[in-house]
């Protein structure tokens, strides 16, 4: 199943109007989409949204799930994107898998996907594939569907030779594009419903390789700080977590189909964190409860 951040709707949260994702279906694999939550029927991979308010009940872990416990992060950019911004997505990257926004998460246990291995989440240096971080300098298509995201992603992984199945691939596309998921679209496309989501699929030698598409935050509804680089990196946080946790929908989510950033995304509200790059809450079963760190 698909699982995506959705953006918030007015109605919803009346005092904020951010969006992560929308409410979807899942699809026929697996991850989540800053959209929606939910862990549905094959549909679209806008399945898991987040932008709702935390739920009350706990993460349930479901027996076999899959998680990913020493993580990477392999950053694809795709197109043109202001001076700055990049490097800016690799220096939040960089630190992000040590500080205590990120150890929110270590007591989350699991199967590790790529290892078979079963113990905690671990702090990680995400950074660790930094060496295949890529800049495609083509011009991605205005629509950039779900297909051809995943097109992106193993045509970079052919280019480099190689696929690190603890990473996840996390693919940003300038303002001249959005995502499209069914009929749902990210900012910039004729049908906002979702601002970023995470998926995978399974490549020839049978193994799962998971991304995530991390479409320009150029409109009000997927806005927590009016700073290009700020929002961003808090949907990085969310996807990147989400992506750890529930790598292939089918490990950590309670039981509403929500995974552990839906629970608080927009709800409270995105803040500042570490480093001074953009961060959510997240949910932790030890508190019943989003917290910031830990």
């Amino acid at each position: 199943m698909k699982k995506a951040l959705v953006f918030v709707f007015a109605a919803a949260l009346a005092t904020s109007a951010f969006a992560q994702g929308n409410n979807g279906n899942g699809n026929n694999g697996n991850n989540d989409a800053n959209q929606g939550n939910g862990h549905f029927n094959d549909q679209n991979h806008v399945g898991q949204a987040a932008g709702q308010a935390a739920r009350s009940s706990n993460l349930v872990y479901h027996t076999g799930g899959k998680v990913i416990r020493n993580a990477h992060v392999v950053m694809i950019f795709w197109g043109s994107f202001p001076s700055g911004y990049t490097t800016a997505m690799q220096n939040f990257r960089n630190q992000f898998g040590t500080t205590g926004e990120y150890n929110t998460i270590t007591q989350y246990t699991g199967i590790d996907d790529a290892t078979g291995t079963t113990g905690a989440i671990n702090l990680s240096n995400l950074a660790g594939s930094s060496s295949l971080d890529y800049f495609d300098t083509t011009t991605p298509p205005t629509n950039c569907t779900d297909a051809v995201v995943q097109g992106e992603v193993k045509k970079v992984i052919a280019a480099q030779g190689t696929t690190d199945y603890s990473a996840i691939y996390e693919v940003f596309i300038p303002s001249g594009s959005y995502s499209s998921d069914g009929s749902s679209t990210s900012c910039g496309g004729p049908n906002l419903a979702y601002c970023a989501y995470h998926f995978n699929y399974t490549d020839g030698a049978g193994k799962h390789v998971k991304y995530s598409i991390e479409p320009w935050a150029g409109c009000s509804g997927c806005q927590a700080f009016g700073n290009s680089s700020l929002d961003q990196e808090h949907f990085v946080c969310h996807e990147t977590r989400e992506a750890v946790t529930d790598a292939l929908g089918n490990a950590w989510f309670d039981r509403s189909g929500n995974e552990a950033d839906d629970k608080c995304a927009w709800s409270p509200a995105p803040f500042i964190g570490t480093g001074g790059y953009g961060y959510q809450y997240e949910w932790s079963n030890l508190n019943s409860g989003c917290i910031k760190t830990r």
